[in-house]
């Protein structure tokens, strides 16, 4: 996912897709637990995206209080 793709999103849709990620990463490391993740880069892809979310919330919560 793309920091523009991510920009287009409401923040309703911010807090879902959040919510989506974090639970694809639980999966993932359980799966790592495990032994049966076929692509351990997955991890990194969705910790990424976690952060790019996170980091454009914080921003349109910065900018909402300075207006």
């Amino acid at each position: 996912m793309k920091a523009g793709e991510v920009r287009k999103l409401s923040a309703k849709e911010l807090d879902a897709k959040l919510l989506e990620l974090k639970d694809e990463l639980f999966k993932l490391r359980f799966q790592q637990a495990i032994n049966q993740l076929d692509n351990p880069m997955r991890i990194n892809v969705v910790k990424k995206d976690i952060a790019r979310v996170k980091t454009i919330q914080r921003n349109i919560e910065l900018h909402a209080t300075n207006s």
